[in-house]
């Protein structure tokens, strides 16, 4: 399967090849890109969603929530999009897909991701306390699995 999958890639990373884009960037422009969306998007949204979730009613709390909900959807869309791109900086660099860990940690934050994004998009199914506490530990859950898969995402690329 994941010769299969670098194949039907191979097209997109030759072009990308072509372009004579520096090896540094094409080995380590994906983990760049992607630290800086998980440390700077990913910490406003979990502090600004638990801040909302832990305070009383107020202004305050509304401009925390406010604020979540405007960068977690933005969020998830980079880490989507670099998902994509470090897939395909794994083509690019003639490296199996689906073999390593990296791979899979990213999958999962994904998965979480797009379930927390579908918990509020329905309005926490009418506003119900369980899924308001469901969709935080996800996204807690989330964030940590970000961190074991920013660590081995560098002994990914470390080894290759």
């Amino acid at each position: 399967m994941s010769e299969s999958l670098s194949q039907l890639l191979e097209p997109i990373a030759a072009w990308f090849r072509s372009l004579g884009t520096p090896e540094p960037i094409v080995h380590w422009g994906h983990p760049l890109m992607m630290g800086i969306v998980v440390i700077a998007m990913g910490s406003a949204v979990g502090l600004s969603g638990w801040r909302g979730r832990s305070l009383e009613d107020g202004e305050e709390k509304v401009k925390s929530l406010d604020g979540h909900a405007k960068v977690a959807p933005l969020m998830t869309l980079f880490i989507i999009l670099g998902y994509t791109g470090g897939i395909l900086s794994l083509v690019m660099q003639e490296q199996p897909i689906l073999q390593s860990p990296h791979f899979w940690t990213g999958s999962v934050v994904i998965l979480l991701l797009v379930t927390n994004g579908a918990i509020a998009a329905t309005g926490f199914g009418k506003n119900k306390p369980g899924l308001r506490s469901a969709h935080a530990y996800l996204g807690s859950a989330a964030l940590c699995i970000m961190v074991l898969h920013a660590a081995l995402g560098l002994k990914l690329g470390l080894s290759i």
